[in-house]
């Protein structure tokens, strides 16, 4: 009697195993694409795709401290490309305030600003009240600070610059805090690539100016124009509206 049941049980083993393996590869297939689909509520869509892979909001700020902290990225932001990067911001500023839309006193944000080249060319060109944020502060020039939820208050500045608008996993939030932050009539300058780019930290793909516009609902287009800003191709300038009844 034994002798009959062992080979039964292990026909009903090997059965088992064998049903439940592609139940398992299809569970765990399933578990991965559901971690790496975009955050909710942030779901790509024409010609702004976020890119997948972050399972969570923490996932992503620590992405984002591994090129930030980078020894080699940092030793290279503060030696060779200190200058180069100050000279080429500080033109771009100086036409800006050639077209009357960043004045000497006006007071400047940058946001993402790394080791804060663009606030020492803002500072250069005679822009004095200017700072940066970033998630690791780099004193005197850039506070810590997230693009996501800005540590100001409404209506701080009147100008503010960023070339990291790739870098936002929440585009909506971004913009959002650049307009709560912007008074009304401050100007907000985003260099951005209109093509899937190449850096491997970026968190999204533009590729139109058209979800910009949409997503600043209470600013206006001043211009768009061709740039050529460290692989950047494309200036875009925003003027919140001023409040009704209000100069």
């Amino acid at each position: 009697m034994k002798t009959k049941t062992k080979p039964l049980f292990l026909k009903y083993f090997f059965f088992s195993l064998f049903v439940s393996i592609p139940i398992l590869l299809f569970s765990f297939q399933a578990l991965r694409l559901k971690t790496t689909d975009p955050p909710p509520g942030n779901q790509p869509s024409g010609d702004l795709r976020i890119r997948p892979g972050y399972t969570s909001y923490e996932a992503y700020l620590q992405r984002q401290l591994n090129k930030t902290l980078n020894p080699k990225l940092r030793k290279t932001w503060t030696t060779r490309d200190w200058d180069r990067k100050i000279n080429v911001f500080a033109q771009f500023f100086q036409d800006l305030k050639q077209k009357q839309l960043l004045k000497n006193e006006s007071k400047a944000l940058c946001i993402g600003a790394r080791v804060g080249q663009e606030v020492e060319a803002l500072r250069r060109v005679g822009v004095a009240d200017s700072v940066g944020i970033d998630l690791v502060p780099y004193p005197p020039l850039v506070l810590k600070g997230d693009f996501h939820n800005q540590p100001f208050e409404n209506n701080t500045f009147d100008f503010e610059f960023s070339n990291v608008f790739d870098h936002a996993l929440y585009p909506d939030k971004f913009v959002g805090e650049i307009e709560r932050t912007l008074s009304p009539g401050g100007v907000c300058v985003l260099h951005v690539a209109l093509s899937r780019r190449s850096d491997k930290y970026s968190a999204n793909d533009l590729y139109s100016v058209r979800p910009l516009t949409e997503m600043f609902g209470r600013s206006e287009v001043v211009h768009v124009r061709t740039v050529d800003g460290f692989g950047l191709d494309t200036e875009v300038v925003f003027r919140k509206k001023k409040l009704i009844g209000r100069s």
